[in-house]
Formats: C-alpha cells, sequence, structure tokens
C-alpha cells in the first residue's frame, strides 16, 4: 500500500443505529445516529483512503434519521457529500496521492444522459454507505478533483446538491442566455445551485420563498427579485418583475422542489408561453398536476450521473461559482446540531461538519499538518 503519512488504524464515523430508550431526541427520530469506530482494511488496487475533512448534510439525513427513506441501513455511515485528501492508495503509483478530491453521492450511474447504467445507490444511511466519517475507503474512479478555488467546507456543500440542480436546471431544463427562470423555495441547496448555474448561464432568475430575509439574500446573490410564496398574487408579483426587465416576456422555466398547488400558481406567470418547461425535483416534493392548464411540457428531474457532476464541477471552477454555507459546526460530535437545523428548515445554503476541525478546510490545504482530529 503506498501511503504519504503514518496511518490511522481506524476510523470513526456517524452510523445509522437502531433508537433505544438512551437515543437522543427519541421522540422526534425513529433512527439513531451513533458514533463507531472501525478498521481501516487494507487497500485493494482500485481503492484509495480519503482523509475526510468536511461533510455536507442533506434533507435526505433527516429522512434517514425518521425512518422515512427507503433502505435505510443499519451500520451504514449517515451523509452523502464529502471532501477530503486521498492519504492512501492500494496503487503504488497512484496519481490521486495528496491530491484533494470529492466523492460522487451515488453508485450505479456513470455517464448514460437519460438513465443509471445499473441500481442506483444513493450515499447516507443506505446499502451505498456514506461519507461521515474520519477516513473513508472508497473505490478511486468515484471520485472527482476538488475545483482549486474553494476549499473543503465549500467542496463539501458540493456533490448532491450540485449534481441535482445541473441536472434540473442545465441537462433537463436547458437553460439558456437570456431566457426567464423561476425557482421556487429558495434557501436550500439544490435551489441555490440552480440559481446560480442559470446566472452563470446568463438567465433572468426569479425567486419564491417564505421570508423576506431568505428573498433578500437571494436578490444579493443575483436574482432579479422575488415574491413571498404566502402571498396569493405571488404570480402577478413575478410577472411583475418579469415585465420590468423584458416587457412582454414569459417565464421559459420553473425549477420547482415542491410540487403541489405552486405548479398550477406558477403557470398563470408562462401561460402564454407554449413551450414553457415545468421542472420539480421528484425524490423531494409532494408533485400533482390536478391544476395544470395547456400544453406546457412538465418534466421530472432527480439526481445526475457522475458525468453530469463532473461537468457541473467545471462549470463552478470556470465560473469561480462558490457554494452557499449556511452553517458550519465542528466534528462529529456537533452533527446533532446540524440535523436540527435542517430538521427546523432555517438554513439559507447548505450546513456542513468540518470533520478534522484543526485543518479547517483551507487552501492550500494544511491536511498533512498535525490535527487534533486524526493525531497527524
Amino acid at each position: 500500500m503506498s501511503t504519504s503519512i503514518p496511518l490511522p488504524k481506524v476510523s470513526r464515523a456517524l452510523t445509522v443505529q437502531k433508537a433505544t430508550e438512551k437515543s437522543t431526541n427519541r421522540e422526534k427520530y425513529l433512527v439513531d445516529a451513533v458514533i463507531t469506530e472501525r478498521p481501516i482494511h487494507a487497500l485493494k488496487p482500485d481503492e484509495v483512503l480519503l482523509k475526510v475533512n468536511a461533510v455536507g448534510f442533506n434533507h435526505k439525513d433527516v429522512w434517514v434519521r425518521k425512518g422515512l427513506y427507503p433502505a435505510i441501513t443499519i451500520g451504514s455511515e449517515y451523509g452523502g457529500d464529502g471532501a477530503g485528501l486521498v492519504v492512501a492508495s492500494g496503487n503504488q503509483d497512484d496519481s490521486l496521492l495528496n491530491t484533494r478530491m470529492f466523492l460522487n453521492p451515488s453508485v450505479g450511474w456513470k455517464s448514460n444522459p437519460d438513465a443509471p447504467e445499473s441500481r442506483l445507490g444513493v450515499l447516507g444511511g443506505t446499502p451505498a454507505g456514506g461519507t461521515f466519517a474520519d477516513y473513508l475507503v472508497v473505490k478511486r474512479n468515484l471520485l472527482i478533483p476538488s475545483p482549486n478555488h474553494l476549499d473543503d467546507v465549500q467542496v463539501a456543500a458540493l456533490p448532491l446538491g450540485g449534481v441535482t440542480a445541473w441536472r434540473a436546471a442545465v441537462v433537463n431544463a436547458q437553460v439558456k442566455a437570456g431566457q426567464h427562470v423561476l425557482i421556487t423555495g429558495i434557501g436550500g441547496g439544490v435551489a441555490l445551485f440552480a440559481l446560480q448555474f442559470c446566472l452563470g448561464l446568463g438567465a433572468h432568475v426569479y425567486v419564491t420563498s417564505g421570508t423576506q430575509e431568505k428573498l433578500d439574500k437571494a436578490i444579493a446573490l443575483g436574482a432579479k427579485g422575488g415574491a413571498n410564496y404566502k402571498d396569493k398574487d405571488w404570480p402577478k408579483q413575478i410577472n411583475d418583475l418579469i415585465q420590468k426587465t423584458s416587457k412582454g416576456a414569459a417565464l421559459d422555466a420553473v425549477i420547482d422542489s415542491g410540487g403541489g398547488p405552486i405548479f398550477g400558481q406558477a403557470q398563470q406567470v408562462h401561460e402564454r408561453r407554449r413551450a414553457a418547461r415545468v421542472l420539480w425535483n421528484d425524490g423531494e416534493s409532494n408533485y400533482h398536476n390536478d391544476d395544470a392548464r395547456g400544453p406546457q411540457e412538465s418534466q421530472g428531474s432527480t439526481m445526475g450521473s457522475q458525468k453530469d457532476l463532473e461537468d457541473a464541477t467545471e462549470f463552478i471552477s470556470t465560473h469561480k461559482i462558490v457554494p452557499v454555507v449556511s452553517h458550519v459546526f465542528d466534528g462529529l460530535d456537533s452533527a446533532e446540531a446540524g440535523f436540527a437545523v435542517l430538521d427546523k428548515g432555517e438554513q439559507f445554503g447548505k450546513v456542513v461538519l468540518r470533520v478534522h476541525p484543526a485543518c479547517k478546510g483551507a487552501i492550500p490545504p494544511v491536511s498533512l499538518s498535525r490535527c487534533t482530529r486524526c493525531s497527524l
């Protein structure tokens, strides 16, 4: 096994466990989250050891805690997003050694433009494993180089939200420069990446939210304007904003992760545009089309391939996009604070854990200096 530094023999991980009478928040969650230790096995030729410097939460992690996600696996690590440094390899001359990388959050979908090549597995509390650990033994072909302009905390905010938003906005909605796009429920990771991608493409973007604070933050990022979806006339407010930008224009696309009646309400803004395309993330929505009108094209969108994620990462690097991070907590021991933020919906952007707090996810990475968490 090729390595650049002394390696630990065990890894700490935040794992899915059966809830007991002593479990934290037992009244709220059906599944527990417990830090356990496990040995690090000898690496195979196609495996590397990733020192995980930062991991990102997704709503999926809360659903696992509540027992609302399929194939929940006892002993599996939580988390679909993780970034760090390759510190060892089963290949003596591996070019990935000492390089900053992040994990593709799924397995089974490499590059097919239409659908997974095999059964899709998503990291985080499932048979595919997860990312919430000090160290992870991973297949080297599931790793993607981290953008140089981002630190590991920012990179940990990228994978799952980034690939989902890229698939929705770029692959499926085919957003182009000059188009008018509505993104509903701004504040979550997917919606914010969709905003950043659409802005990078040169589109005019409008948003909805339930709070003025989140609307103001989205406008600060570049949105043309927004409306509170609690207002009955929010479609008119959005249309008025569109007319200020381009008189006589209508929406070209709606990217929606909420579903439900918002779908029909949004059509009030673009019903004149016969070819309008409506997207929603069917993994997170309660979509129904009871109030749909007219011949608009509607299409579901969820996750994406590793090729999609690589394309999104290249776009992020080219346009120097910085993922929006809402909260950062130090150490796996702080995970409960992250779960609480997601459960309350308080975040604007991603919630991230610095797994090795002393490393701070700096650029250039200080991963080879002594760290209180990894004892290196």
